[in-house]
């Protein structure tokens, strides 16, 4: 396996759980993008939070854009796919989102540091879901 990359992945996750715990006791906020959406960008309200939420966002494209104009390699091949695949795709990943009261990452990064069992339950079904969902693909679709 070419991809095999064990020690950036282990230092990568460890800067995604140390930055949710730096982000939780330096500020209050939980960074879970569900949550940041829903309660902060279209809060519109309050003003303050519809800021900083919209500042998170914008660092999270412009991250994602650094990485992709300096480690191109990073995204491995190319994935051309058609533009109604990626508006679907995305309007079913946010329906699942607010379905289950926040996003897979959210709950397995930020609610499962909080301890809390309602992200423990969540982070259960997505895994066994998605175990099982490879299963089946593999099996009846080789």
């Amino acid at each position: 396996m070419e991809n095999f990359t064990p020690i950036s992945s282990v230092l990568g996750g460890l800067l995604i759980g140390f930055s949710s715990i730096a982000m939780l006791l330096l500020s209050g906020r939980i960074a879970g993008i569900s949550s940041i959406l829903e309660n902060g960008l279209f809060a519109w309200k309050d003003v303050q939070n519809r800021i900083w939420s919209l500042w998170f966002i914008v660092g999270l494209f412009l991250g994602g854009e650094l990485l992709r104009v300096f480690m191109p390699e990073s995204f491995g091949g190319a994935h051309l796919h058609k533009m109604w695949m990626v508006v679907l795709g995305g309007l079913l990943v946010g329906f699942g989102s607010r379905l289950g009261s926040g996003c897979t990452s959210g709950h397995g990064v930020c609610g499962l540091g909080r301890l809390s069992s309602r992200s423990l339950v969540s982070v259960l079904v997505f895994m066994s879901s998605a175990g099982l969902t490879v299963w089946v693909v593999r099996s009846f679709f080789p």
